[in-house]
């Protein structure tokens, strides 16, 4: 079940680093239309991990705005009788935006959350190795806190990958 999880989230990791319609294409092509001042994400920014920001914070030099993904919840549902594991992967693609002043922090937030849904949207299908995606997934705001470079947002694009294991 484990070597599951991390199956789908490197998944999801690799579709996100995608050169051709992944994060840094999304938010180039979000930012040029907003008239916004362009930024990329590099491999420091895409963690596989799911770990409390006060402690990712104290632990690692954060370098924001990061984004962690990981697998939330596992289901076996037994659809299919004589596979090991036949059911879903709930999957999270948290956005963490942090800034020094206030202003601008949610507009920062809706566009890296744009930028996610836009890579999920392009993304519907086969994934592979008995992985799909449906497409459907909730978008959850978290109210801005202390933390980070002084203020904290984070928000979590919440979805259901279908699985299909021997």
């Amino acid at each position: 079940m484990a070597r599951t999880t991390s199956l789908v989230a490197a998944r999801i990791v690799e579709i996100m680093r995608s050169q051709s319609n992944g994060l840094n294409s999304a938010l180039a092509a979000i930012t040029e239309s907003d008239g916004i001042a362009p930024f990329a994400l590099t491999g420091q920014h895409l963690r596989l991990h799911n770990i409390a920001p006060e402690l990712s914070d104290q632990s690692v030099a954060a370098k924001y705005p990061v984004v962690h993904i990981y697998c939330e919840k596992l289901s076996n549902l037994m659809r299919e009788k004589f596979r090991t594991f036949s059911g879903k992967a709930r999957m999270v693609v948290e956005a963490r935006v942090s800034q020094d002043r206030l202003e601008n922090l949610e507009q920062r937030t809706e566009l890296m959350v744009s930028a996610i849904t836009s890579v999920l949207d392009a993304s519907r299908g086969d994934w592979g190795s008995g992985m799909l995606f449906n497409g459907g997934y909730e978008v959850l705001y978290g109210p801005v806190k202390r933390g980070g470079r002084n203020f904290l947002q984070l928000t979590r694009v919440v979805f259901d990958v279908d699985i299909s294991a021997n």
